[in-house]
């Protein structure tokens, strides 16, 4: 079993759930109005000159297949996606229960 987060720019919100929807994943847990900063990537901090927010979707597999196929429209999504910086990332861990 796999756990993934996918984090991205609450802009893209629609097109994430789209690639979910596409890779047949109708389950997820999701934090809005996320503020941070990655490495090398601007901060999202929900004010000031760095007004945007980030989205935060934790998702559980048991099942590799749709996990793949989300990879899959992720990086297919990142390809046409022309800042870095807005690029959609999804992390992988074990999930052990």
């Amino acid at each position: 079993m796999k756990l993934a987060f996918i984090v991205h720019n609450e802009y893209f919100s629609k097109q994430v759930m789209s690639l979910l929807q596409d890779a047949g994943i109708d389950y997820y847990t999701r934090w809005e109005n996320a503020t941070g900063k990655g490495a090398g990537t601007e901060p999202h901090l929900g004010a000031g000159s760095h007004g945007s927010t980030n989205a935060v979707l934790m998702i559980g597999f048991q099942d590799d297949a749709p996990l793949e196929k989300l990879i899959g429209g992720i990086v297919a999504a990142n390809a046409v996606i022309k800042r870095s910086d807005d690029k959609i990332r999804l992390f992988q861990v074990p999930l052990e229960n």
